[in-house]
């Protein structure tokens, strides 16, 4: 790997360029040359060069003959290569998963274990994931695909230039240094493992695959500001502004699941006491209707089937939720001058019941705040955050695509 040039030297500019022809081929899903020149404002000669460079790499490779628009005349596609990806790996508190996603955005392994993970040192829990994301990384081999970097994904508040899991209440972590078990995910990953934040992760992936993306099914779901709620067993939030995740100055913005709701309701784990994730968890959830199982999905379904059969309890606990996760949303929405929510995890596995309260509530408490249409719900399940956390290290990989290039 060469050395990093100083400021103001060619290879700063070669690698401004390179940036920009490999943004373009990302953000239309692949160019040719000519349309790669006309939108960067590049020369077709430097186009052709860093093309060169990219195929070589392997990060992009050439499609079918298509047209490129300028006198009819025909240009080779490139796309970015699908046989590259990226692994994701999630640390949550009744489970833990990994994935792999190619260049392309395609999810293309994906595996969760069920596991209670509440109190477990890390030491317990990275060689159950590390075993994990070792055949993550076998079945993407098989498939032809090279991983060359990652993420870790956590529900907690991350410092992630220090690898280090801040808090992580609902785990009983805090101040957990990740730095020698994060390479174990992925030994011989160029780019090396990076950490988040599970709901930013979350709030990404809506933004580049779900609600915020290009091919969201109206203008008006195609959202450019909002802010994303990610149901678990806590509650986690991220804000989306202006396409971009807006994290904060310590990068901590977005957690709605510890703002008050009720002064004097009941004790949270992160200390305080009312927070909405009292009243609107999974657990907080499960608590009001009666249920208590010891597997969560289990607890789910019996959530449903007790729901569709008018259960009471079960009714008033969804709807209890969705009134304070309206006053949540009231609050945030007015201080982070957004008007679009998008809700996933058990929010949206129970939106037929829970939308009708969260409905009235945000008329209550903020009327005209979220316009009609601009409170979603996800549709990427439980595969949101690792989509997300996988998406954001490819793009770091694509943001450092000189070091592959001699």
């Amino acid at each position: 790997m060469s050395a990093t040039p100083s400021p103001g030297r060619v290879g700063d500019v070669r690698r401004q360029n390179l940036a920009l022809v490999l943004a373009g081929i990302q953000r239309n899903g692949g160019a040719t040359r000519a349309q790669l020149a006309a939108e960067s404002g590049l020369t077709k000669a430097s186009v052709s060069s860093i093309v060169t460079d990219l195929l070589e790499s392997g990060l992009v490779r050439e499609t079918s003959v298509t047209r490129d628009g300028e006198r009819g005349r025909p240009g080779t596609g490139l796309v970015l290569n699908p046989a590259r990806g990226a692994l994701a790996a999630e640390i949550n508190v009744d489970y833990l998963a990994v994935g792999v996603l190619d260049f392309t955005g395609e999810l293309t392994f994906h595996e969760t274990v069920e596991r209670h993970n509440r109190g477990s040192l890390p030491s317990d829990i990275l060689p159950l994931l590390v075993t994990m994301a070792q055949r993550a990384a076998t079945e993407a081999a098989r498939n032809g695909v090279e991983l060359l970097g990652g993420e870790l994904t956590v529900p907690g508040l991350v410092d992630m230039e220090r690898n280090v899991v801040l808090g992580a209440p609902n785990l009983g972590w805090a101040d957990v240094e990740l730095s020698e078990e994060l390479p174990m995910l992925l030994p011989e990953a160029p780019f090396g493992i990076s950490l988040s934040n599970e709901a930013n992760s979350a709030a990404l992936a809506e933004l580049w695959f779900g609600h915020g993306a290009d091919h969201a099914t109206s203008a008006r779901f195609r959202f450019r500001d909002f802010l994303y709620i990610s149901g678990e067993i806590g509650v986690g939030g991220g804000l989306i502004i202006d396409s971009q995740l807006f994290a904060g100055p310590q990068g901590h913005a977005g957690e709605i699941g510890h703002v008050v709701v009720h002064p004097d309701g009941p004790l949270c784990a992160c200390g305080g006491h009312g927070c909405l994730e009292t009243f609107a968890g999974q657990e907080a959830i499960y608590s009001a209707a009666g249920i208590d199982q010891d597997v969560t999905s289990q607890q789910m379904d019996q959530l449903l089937s007790r729901i569709s059969g008018g259960d009471g309890s079960a009714v008033s606990a969804v709807e209890q939720a969705g009134h304070y996760l309206g006053i949540a949303v009231a609050s945030t929405a007015r201080v982070a001058n957004v008007s679009a929510v998008v809700l996933g995890g058990h929010f949206a596995v129970l939106e037929e019941w829970i939308a009708p309260a969260l409905h009235r509530s945000l008329d209550h408490h903020a009327p005209g705040l979220i316009p009609e249409g601009n409170l979603a719900f996800s549709g990427l399940g439980q595969t949101g955050a690792l989509r997300g956390a996988a998406a954001t290290s490819v793009r770091r990989i694509l943001g450092q695509a000189y070091e592959l290039i001699p």
